[in-house]
């Protein structure tokens, strides 16, 4: 299965969801139902002998049924979509999947395709109409920036195989990002103005919020433990607590004795925030001094020793510290705004016709 990670480097791809959503364009989008269409190839032929002209009709009228799309005038092919959805399967359980769930996953892949085939042919044909050029270099950091993106160790040409990314998505990719900032002119940088806004609407969130860095010893319950084993177990926990008052090493002990996988760290749950624990351990993290090795807390996991080695309290980012980040993305927002304007309006002027077949 293909790693999924961000793809902002591709304009193309985080517009998928607008084309997926974007209603038609005009009375130019029409619908050939097959309902009014001609008589069907198996029609034709159980009439008389067929001549040359109707042989060349006949396969011209398969030729039509095989279309699933034409926007000004190329052609998706409904045969081109069931290959795609055989491979896709090929990749499930197909003999394990509902039927209806299969003709779902049909449908959706159906509607998928026919949408990204208007983006790429409206995209394509506009920039060929601009003549608009992707260079190597232009080609070569886009890639780059994939590079970047990606898992250690995973090879960008395996990482574009798994995903269905071709160099021709990139290139289309880096000639719509500079059709979008022939759109924007000047104003795709956003100002001084538009990036202290948005720090003061946003402000929340450019907050780190309170955190402790804890180590912790777990005695665990057992779902068949009664009170009296529960009972046991804090006898147990209470002699640790004593030996490590006494000097013995809180990572040792936590090694030796925890219950709870971060004994592989001696203990060390790293930096938590409210609301990531259950409550009662919480309040004992945030309430407890540095270093003190706390009383023992017992919650619905167990017994536990805690110990707080930080506690940093909540703090506010500054404007200064987040500027470039938030310029960044007011800058993605304009053009994915562009696009998205320039988008309708191809849309409108295109002759995009649905074949229901």
């Amino acid at each position: 299965m293909g790693k999924r990670i961000n793809k902002n480097w591709l304009l193309i791809f985080t517009l998928i969801a607008f084309v997926l959503t974007a209603g038609s364009g005009n009375c130019e989008e029409k619908k050939n139902n097959a309902k009014n269409a001609p008589a069907t190839t198996n029609q034709v032929k159980a009439k008389a002998p067929a001549t040359k002209a109707a042989s060349a009709a006949i396969a011209k009228k398969s030729d039509t049924d095989d279309i699933a799309i034409s926007v000004d005038g190329n052609i998706l092919k409904e045969s081109e979509i069931e290959k795609a959805f055989k491979d896709q399967l090929k990749t499930l359980k197909a003999d394990k999947i509902p039927a209806e769930k299969i003709e779902l996953a049909r449908t959706n892949l159906r509607k998928q395709m026919v949408n990204e085939f208007i983006m790429r042919t409206l995209i394509s044909n506009e920039v060929e109409r601009r003549k608009i050029k992707a260079t190597d270099k232009e080609i070569e950091a886009t890639m780059d920036l994939i590079k970047a993106d990606l898992p250690p160790g995973t090879k960008l040409e395996t990482f574009m195989k798994e995903n269905k990314i071709t160099r021709e998505q990139i290139v289309l990719d880096v000639k719509a990002k500079k059709m979008v900032k022939q759109e924007l002119g000047k104003n795709v940088k956003p100002s001084q103005e538009e990036i202290s806004k948005f720090y003061e609407e946003n402000k929340s969130k450019f907050t780190n919020p309170e955190n402790v860095h804890v180590r912790h010893i777990l005695v665990a319950f057992a779902a068949e433990d009664d009170d009296k084993a529960k009972e046991e177990k804090k006898v147990k926990i209470e002699n640790l607590r004593k030996q490590i008052i006494d000097g013995a090493d809180f990572a040792e002990i936590a090694r030796k004795n925890s219950d709870c996988p971060s004994k592989e760290k001696d203990g060390d749950l790293g930096a938590i925030r409210k609301g990531q624990t259950v409550k009662t351990f919480e309040e004992a993290a945030f309430s407890q001094e540095i270093n003190v090795v706390g009383p023992v807390v017992t919650t619905e996991y167990g017994h536990h020793i805690i110990q707080v080695l930080e506690h940093t309290p909540a703090k506010v980012i500054s404007l200064e510290e987040v500027k470039d980040k938030i310029s960044s993305h007011l800058e993605q927002q304009k053009e994915l705004d562009a696009f998205g304007v320039l988008f309708k309006k191809l849309r409108e002027k295109a002759k995009i016709i649905y074949h229901e077949n």
